[in-house]
C-alpha cells in the first residue's frame, strides 16, 4: 500500500548519524550487496502543472514561483517507461514533499512507499529587482541563480547552506543505498546537481547529466 511519510526529525536524525559514519570514508565503502555497485538515481520531477514560459515582469516572478513551488504534476506528463523499469523493484522512493515532487514519485512507483523529507527541497531563487523590464520566466530563473551564487539571496539560504544541504542528503541517500544497494529520489534539477557533485567527491560515477529536462534521470555508482 502506498504510503507518504515525511521524513522529520527521523530524516534529521539519519542525516547526524549519516555524516559521522566511518563506512562512508571514499576508499573504504562496504555495503550489504558487496560486488555489486551502490547505485544512487536522482531523478528531476515532471511537468508541473502551471504554465512554463509566460513573459512576466520582476515582481510576477516572484508570485510565479510561489505557484511553481504550489504545483502539482501536470496529468499530461508521464514518466518515461525506461524510468519505470529502474524503479519497478524498489520497496521505497525519496521525494522532497513538494507537490510536483510526490505526484511525480507517486507516478512513476504507485507500488513504493514514499518518504518526504524537506531536505531535499530545490536550492531557491529571489526574483531580482529589475524594473521596467519583462522576461520569459526560464530567463528570470537564469538570471535569479546567477545572482543567487554571487550573493543575491534576500530571506532565502545562500549557496553555502544549500551546499552543505547536499552533502547531508548525500547522507541520507548513501546510507539507504549501503542497505539495499541502490536507491532513487524524485526532486528537483538544480539541487539534484549539487547533490551529484556531493556524490563524484565521494568517488561516484556519474551515467548521464543534469539536464533542465523534465524527467530527467542521472545515475550515480560506486564499485
Amino acid at each position: 500500500m502506498l504510503q507518504l511519510r515525511p521524513a522529520g526529525r527521523q530524516g534529521a536524525a539519519i542525516t547526524t548519524s549519516a555524516a559521522v559514519m566511518p563506512d562512508f570514508a571514499p576508499r573504504t565503502r562496504r555495503h550489504a550487496h558487496a560486488g555489486a555497485p551502490m547505485r544512487i538515481v536522482l531523478i528531476r520531477h515532471g511537468k508541473p502543472a502551471i504554465p512554463t514560459n509566460p513573459r512576466t515582469s520582476h515582481s510576477e516572478f516572484r508570485t510565479y514561483i510561489d505557484h511553481y513551488e504550489a504545483a502539482g504534476l501536470d496529468p499530461t506528463s508521464v514518466p518515461p517507461e525506461e524510468l519505470q523499469d529502474l524503479v519497478r523493484e524498489l520497496t521505497a522512493v525519496y521525494t522532497s514533499g513538494k507537490p510536483r515532487s510526490t505526484d511525480s514519485a507517486r507516478a512513476l512507483a504507485p507500488h513504493a512507499e514514499l518518504i518526504a523529507d524537506p531536505l531535499f527541497v530545490e536550492a531557491p531563487l529571489a526574483s531580482p529587482r529589475i524594473p521596467l523590464l519583462k522576461m520569459k520566466v526560464p530567463a528570470w530563473a537564469v538570471v535569479a541563480r546567477i545572482l543567487w551564487h554571487a550573493g543575491y539571496h534576500p530571506e532565502i539560504e545562500n549557496y553555502r547552506r544549500a551546499k552543505q544541504r547536499a552533502s547531508d542528503a548525500a547522507d541520507i541517500l548513501m546510507k539507504r543505498a549501503a542497505k539495499e544497494g541502490r536507491t532513487v529520489l524524485v526532486a528537483h534539477g538544480y539541487f539534484n546537481a549539487m547533490i551529484g557533485r556531493e556524490l563524484r567527491r565521494r568517488g561516484f560515477r556519474k551515467s548521464g547529466s543534469h539536464r533542465v529536462k523534465y524527467w530527467n534521470a542521472v545515475i550515480y555508482e560506486l564499485p
